[in-house]
């Protein structure tokens, strides 16, 4: 049994399962809202409340993997500890207070990851496809073809720092703008823009915003991710889902079935990335995956020992 934990910017999530040929059986989840990215600050780094929350969190899933008698563990950061001055501290007190070695991974691993997680869930898989993971601190676009990766590259896109930094919904999407003008510079400098906007490319979202849109399309009250993989969502109802939540308070988002305790301030800057996104790539529909870092790391650790720790 194999254990994998991703210290996100704005959850920390624990996936554990049994490898067996083509994927993992026996799948389960844990995770928890923390917001370690929230109230960082750029000179002193991250938060000691935030911090303090997250280690917290760290010390359940801790206990239950030494319960539950897993052969390896790999626990990796993203973003929010990939630019915070203190992010070194935080990783000492995170092995101090559970024993578990904090990995700080860059963008294009994440990316990576990501992808390998998101092909595990796609059936059937596209020959070509673009996709992105929403974070909290950052974005990754990946472009496959034929299950193969041609570009990877995370930017500093999210929809924690797009809360925090950017009140009005206009500096958000002005913002929005800027990053996915260098996405498509990116993508058409590396001779790939014009395929990523043909009709025979699929257009894939992973993490947690699109997961709450699929969540949300069907109602579910406790949240269950085989039912979300290879879901399928228009333009017209993300848009439509916008305008309806636009207008509600942080608490009435969180009272609808599929929206989860935490995210009823960030679902807004999710769509509005989600909805240029779709834009900016010529879409009318995405194709959503459950699947993603988690799922990666349990891949990657399946058919490389030497990228995980035993116990």
């Amino acid at each position: 049994m194999l254990a994998a934990i991703d210290v996100g910017s704005n959850t920390v999530r624990l996936a554990v399962g049994q490898p067996r040929q083509g994927g993992f059986s026996n799948l389960r989840y844990i995770r928890r809202v923390t917001r370690l990215a929230g109230g960082s600050d750029p000179r002193t780094g991250l938060a000691a409340d935030r911090m303090d929350h997250t280690i917290v969190a760290l010390e359940e899933m801790s206990d239950l993997v030494a319960s539950a008698g897993i052969d390896a563990v790999r626990v990796v950061g993203t973003e929010a500890l990939r630019r915070a001055p203190n992010a070194e501290e935080f990783v000492a007190r995170v092995k101090l207070a559970t024993g578990l070695a904090l990995h700080i991974i860059g963008g294009e691993e994440e990316a990576r990851l990501s992808c390998l997680g998101v092909f595990a869930a796609l059936d059937p898989r596209p020959d070509h496809c673009l996709v992105f993971d929403i974070g909290g601190g950052s974005t990754e676009f990946i472009w496959s073809e034929q299950g193969n990766i041609v570009f990877n590259r995370s930017y500093p896109l999210g929809v924690v720092d797009l809360c925090e930094r950017y009140a009005e919904p206009s500096r958000q999407l002005a913002y929005i703008d800027t990053i996915l003008e260098d996405v498509v510079r990116d993508l058409t400098l590396a001779g790939i823009i014009g395929m990523a906007r043909q009709n025979t490319a699929t257009l894939v979202g992973t993490a947690g915003t699109v997961t709450t849109l699929a969540a949300i399309k069907l109602r579910m009250v406790e949240y269950d991710g085989m039912r979300v993989n290879n879901l399928v969502l228009s333009r017209n109802e993300i848009e439509s889902l916008a305008c309806r939540l636009a207008p509600l308070s942080i608490a009435q988002r969180e009272q609808l079935p599929g929206l989860e305790k935490g995210r009823g301030d960030l679902i807004m800057p999710g769509l509005r990335i989600i909805l240029s996104i779709l834009d900016r790539f010529e879409k009318s529909t995405m194709k959503v995956s459950d699947f993603g870092l988690l799922e990666g790391l349990l891949l990657q650790m399946t058919g490389n020992s030497d990228d995980f720790e035993k116990d």
